[in-house]
């Protein structure tokens, strides 16, 4: 029977908060009558879910594509200019969705750059004589969201390669298989459960998408969340949708443990690197080619873009000041957030660690990392409601004690943006520090109960030095994907507060594009840190780094510290 003392009350504290806006999301939903909720599902949900559908198709298919085929090129095969493209490759997880979209529609413009370039080339003067498909189609969202995702795939799927499979695919080549068989017998299949848990992601994320779903004039349930919520004032309909959408995620997740069948993750082994092939000449451009056009089309090409667009509307006017009211908004309600996350996930993890068979801990741990899987536009609907109850709350109090009522103290507040951020990426945080704890040996802990050191002391005194680079890196990555979110911020932030995320949005609604660059290339740049930090973490120094170290190691590094 598990203790309850300050690592439970704080993992009982983080599951109220992660669950809590779900339930409120359901009490909102039956308060529709019936007729409302045959007019959303019939009227309103039935597309929807649809064009949801047949878009979470199409970017499984495009991110499976282009991320395997991707990470086996980089993997199987040497040549000039590997590295670069196996870096490259990463570029588009700096740009959002909604960041890619925003850049790409300028592009494709009829009177934008490529069309204009196109038919100067082609000798047209007249921009309805040559005209490009437009991108506001579902075609050319799955076009986007491949491009902006395909990176999740390609991770795990150069993960498999590179370490997990090298001694089955050696001994297939070995026994005179053909490269295709060896590919799609060996490789692909052992590689399933990573494709799997990528495609998932990925998914997921399209699913949170408002942004570049509305740019490109895709009608998804995220979509309709918001329209029903915000243009029709319909609360109880919009939570009909949300809940909706939570089946959906549901279902990825089941279809996500089905693809990954009852083999989970092949065996490790031996960690050595799968025996790349020497490919030279007019093959060896042809697959660095082929490497470098996800990137260029995910990346490089909208950046330039960007920059460009940039720096003409800084060289004109100046910096714009709402730009940087946005970007300090922006980092107060990030760095709010990536501390809680970061501090909230500490103990929790920690908790686990010292008592690892209480049911109560583990139970909890998983209920607060459930916000990950919960769409923004689903969490901000359920939150609001939440923190309204609380404002009712606090509005009685002050009545009964004679005192004026407040105004939206809470659900109307920067309050509920952090608090909608932290239930977001929670999950980002305690899987960064578990990785973290798991590589401490438990001999540590033994020594230091043994000396008489509580848990509180033993986190404050020996963890907490030896967990920095893993707390630096949960840090990292909560803050940039803070910076990046749209949905939630866009649903509860308070009256005139601007993030860079809903400027971009409400500069791309009024076709500003020039101001709206600034805010995109801002997003851009804070989203390069994560891309570094992975290829850090990818380079033979940090692997070693991070390496399981001995008790002799630590305990060296504690007296350092």
């Amino acid at each position: 029977m598990a203790r309850f003392d300050g690592f439970s009350a704080i993992g009982l504290a983080g599951a109220a908060v992660a669950v809590a806006p779900v339930l409120a999301l359901a009490v909102i939903a039956m308060q529709g009558d019936g007729a409302s909720f045959g007019h959303v599902l019939n009227y309103v949900a039935g597309d929807a879910a649809r064009e949801t559908i047949a878009l979470l198709a199409g970017v499984a298919a495009c991110v499976l594509v282009v991320g395997v085929v991707a990470a086996w090129i980089v993997t199987a095969y040497e040549f000039p200019g590997r590295r670069a493209a196996e870096v490259a490759l990463l570029l588009p997880l700096a740009l959002p969705a909604y960041v890619l979209a925003y850049a790409w529609l300028d592009l494709t413009h009829p009177i934008g750059p490529l069309q204009t370039a196109l038919r100067g080339a082609l000798g047209y003067a007249n921009p309805a004589d040559l005209r490009l498909p437009d991108l506001r189609s579902l075609p050319g969202a799955v076009f986007v969201f491949g491009l902006s995702l395909y990176p999740y795939v390609y991770i795990g799927a150069r993960a498999a390669f590179q370490s997990r499979i090298s001694a089955q695919v050696e001994a297939a080549r070995l026994l005179g298989a053909r490269e295709s068989g060896v590919f799609f017998r060996v490789a692909l299949p052992l590689a399933r459960p990573a494709m799997a848990a990528g495609a998932a992601l990925a998914l997921m994320e399209t699913l949170n998408d408002i942004g570049a779903a509305e740019f490109l004039s895709v009608t998804t349930l995220t979509t309709t969340v918001y329209a029903t919520w915000i243009n029709r004032s319909d609360l109880p309909g919009a939570a009909q949708i949300a809940l909706a959408m939570l089946w959906i995620v549901l279902t990825l997740v089941f279809v996500e443990r089905w693809a990954r069948g009852a083999r989970g993750y092949a065996p490790e082994g031996a960690r050595r690197h799968n025996p790349a092939r020497a490919v030279g000449g007019p093959a060896g451009i042809g697959l660095l080619a082929l490497a470098l056009a996800p990137p260029a089309l995910g990346f490089a090409t909208p950046a330039v873009h960007l920059a460009r667009q940039a720096a003409q509307r800084v060289a004109a006017n100046g910096f714009p000041p709402e730009i940087a009211q946005a970007a300090l908004n922006t980092m107060v309600v990030a760095l709010a957030a990536t501390v809680i996350c970061v501090v909230g996930a500490l103990v929790a993890v920690a908790g686990r660690r010292y008592e690892p068979t209480s049911l109560l801990r583990n139970g909890l741990l998983k209920l607060s990392t459930l916000g990950y899987a919960v769409p923004g536009t689903v969490l901000a609907i359920g939150l609001l409601s939440v923190l309204g109850g609380f404002d009712s709350v606090l509005r009685a109090a002050f009545a009964a004690l004679g005192a004026k009522p407040p105004g939206l103290l809470l659900s109307a507040s920067v309050f509920a943006v952090v608090v909608a951020l932290t239930i977001r990426f929670f999950r980002l945080a305690v899987a960064k520090i578990e990785t973290g704890f798991e590589r401490l040996p438990l001999s540590l802990d033994h020594s230091a109960r043994v000396l008489g050191r509580t848990p509180f002391a033993m986190l404050r005194e020996i963890h907490l030095p030896l967990l920095t680079p893993s707390i630096a890196g949960a840090a990292l990555l909560v803050f940039v994907d803070c910076m990046k979110e749209l949905p939630a911020t866009l649903l509860l932030r308070p009256l005139n507060f601007e993030t860079l995320s809903t400027q971009l949005y409400g500069e791309a609604a009024r076709g500003a594009y020039e101001n709206g660059a600034v805010a995109a290339c801002l997003i851009v740049l804070v989203g390069l840190f994560p891309v570094a930090f992975l290829t850090m973490v990818g380079s033979a120094r940090a692997i070693e780094a991070t390496r399981p170290r001995t008790t002799a190691e630590l305990d060296g590094a504690r007296e350092a510290a």
